[in-house]
């Protein structure tokens, strides 16, 4: 159970809610950042935390992407199914992605990955810098170099965009927006509970 009040249950909503306040290091790339920025909040509710959640039955289409790695492997959607995915944006010398890393390596680490799969998707660096960072702070799951293309930024701009750097967003087994938490994990439990409950099939409906 998430104790430190930042976890935001979905309720019926029946217009499209404004796009949460940016939070966390805004990105550079000013045109990727205005599409993907775009992006409707439908069914969801801000509030002063930093967690919003797809209440079960909300949950529209999955997202679409097939996307290789910075190491070449191959990473879509549609393989994907069955999986829990989180979805990590960063880039490196965003402080608070640095601040995150260790939680985000921590709870990939707890996970087999027939379970889950993390994907970090790098919005600014090379893949040179990625990759020091990635060292520095023993993230072992795939990354993605999306600062040319914005591939990963754009599939989830039509549901949910990630509107700042660090965003984690979490897919259920289906491939559908679950949770977001907007800003960096300030710890390992919130992150475990969402991916917990997507496995347990504990989502909760509207």
């Amino acid at each position: 159970m998430i104790t430190n009040g930042k976890r935001i249950v979905t309720v019926v909503v029946t217009a499209v809610i404004a796009a949460t306040a940016l939070a966390g290091c805004s990105s550079s790339n000013d045109k990727l950042s205005q599409q993907y920025g775009n992006g409707t909040t439908q069914n969801y509710i801000s509030g002063d935390g930093a967690v919003t959640e797809v209440a079960a039955d909300k949950r529209t289409d999955p997202i679409s992407f097939d996307v290789e790695s910075m190491t070449g492997e191959r990473l879509s959607s549609k393989a994907l199914k069955g999986k829990v995915v989180v979805v990590n944006f960063w880039y490196a010398s965003c402080p608070p992605c640095r601040a995150e890393a260790k939680y985000l390596g921590k709870v990939a680490d707890n996970y087999s990955t027939d379970q889950v799969q993390f994907i970090g998707v790098n919005v600014r660096d090379e893949q040179g810098t990625a990759e020091a960072f990635e060292r520095t702070f023993g993230t072992d799951y795939p990354t993605v170099l999306d600062q040319k293309t914005g591939t990963m930024q754009l599939a989830m701009s039509g549901q949910v965009a990630p509107n700042a750097v660090p965003a984690t967003i979490v897919l259920d087994k289906e491939g559908r927006v679950a949770a977001r938490v907007l800003g960096a994990i300030d710890g390992p439990g919130i992150l475990n509970t969402l991916i917990g409950d997507e496995l347990s099939g504990k989502a909760k409906a509207s």
